[in-house]
């Protein structure tokens, strides 16, 4: 697969990389570990270099087998993890103070089998922190030598200029794809401008973009979707329309709707790394299959326009998720 690079420090990744919380927790009931560590590792196998995961993922146990499918390969793949909550007693409560930083990180390492983190998250911005004093604990880690690259999840613009004033930013992670396009404007364009690298999760529309869930699709239980604004039975029969325009695109280019929806991310800046994630060596494939495919400018075309027309239903959170959102 071909390589991008994120960031000014020059972090090589493969176009694609892996969001791997799925295979543990959201997405209804979970395989078996040793079926996710062999499942991993294929993925390198097949040109995936990025994988990331989270302590929050589980929490703790995506690390575990992260860290255990790629110990072996370690010197061949980017991992990227993040801190950023207090999982005292099972409660999500933000927390990026200094100490719980290098805390989180300490247990990232330690279940991830490795010495050192190449790309370390804020997984969402705490307000009760300054971001200065966040970048600063990161620059220390990675003098330390325990991180290679500091990363945002979810923030703003104002956040992200004062993060990289303090610490340069190798990349931002947030929602991004034809389902939700909040981040064009202000957040690309500075992006752009700092030269920091951008890592669209669910560039799938949590799988409502490849064309296989529709109005008759039951949500198993653990399915997050099943609690999702956007994902009512309402909701998904007024959205299927930007499937079924994403769908015709498909259709002239021998490609599925899904693969089309990753080939316009990639299409939009060459700084752009969507983390598909999946738990099924089939669906893998589908989704590399998209760094080979070369919209025309009919295709983008008729993607935007269809994206533009298609008002979407529904919001993407509750609203209790939706506080922990801080842009």
């Amino acid at each position: 697969m071909e390589k991008r690079t994120l960031g000014s420090a020059g972090l090589e990744v493969s176009a694609l990389g892996l969001g791997c919380m799925g295979i543990s927790q959201s997405f209804g009931p979970s395989p078996d570990r040793a079926t996710m560590v062999d499942f991993l590792r294929a993925a390198v196998e097949h040109g995936v270099t990025f994988f990331d995961t989270a302590e929050v993922y589980g929490p703790y146990h995506n690390e575990e087998v992260v860290g255990e499918a790629l110990a072996p390969l370690r010197d061949q793949v980017v991992i990227a993890t993040k801190f950023g909550f207090s999982l005292d007693e099972g409660d999500r409560k933000l927390d990026s103070r200094p100490e719980h930083i290098r805390e989180a990180l300490e247990g990232s390492l330690r279940r991830l089998r490795t010495d050192h983190v190449d790309l370390l998250y804020q997984h969402r911005v705490d307000p009760d922190v300054p971001i200065e004093e966040v970048a600063g604990t990161v620059k220390d880690l990675m003098d330390e030598g325990k991180v290679h690259h500091f990363g945002l999840s979810e923030a703003g613009v104002d956040i992200i200029r004062r993060a990289h004033a303090a610490q340069p930013v190798t990349a931002l992670q947030s929602e991004y794809s034809l389902f939700w396009r909040e981040p064009e404007g202000a957040i690309l364009d500075t992006l752009d401008e700092l030269g920091i690298g951008f890592v669209p999760f669910s560039p799938l529309g949590r799988g409502f973009l490849t064309g296989t869930v529709d109005a008759t699709t039951t949500f198993s239980d653990g399915d997050i979707r099943a609690t999702l604004p956007r994902f009512t039975l309402e909701a998904r029969k007024a959205n299927l329309e930007l499937v079924e325009r994403i769908r015709t695109v498909a259709e002239r280019q021998g490609a599925t709707p899904g693969q089309v929806a990753l080939a316009w991310l990639l299409a939009q800046k060459p700084f752009i790394v969507p983390i598909p994630g999946t738990r099924r060596l089939t669906r893998l494939e589908e989704n590399i299959g998209a760094a080979d495919l070369a919209l025309t400018d009919e295709d983008l075309a008729e993607l935007e326009q269809a994206s533009t027309e298609v008002k979407i239903m529904g919001e993407r959170y509750p609203e209790a998720m939706q506080q922990m959102v801080n842009r």
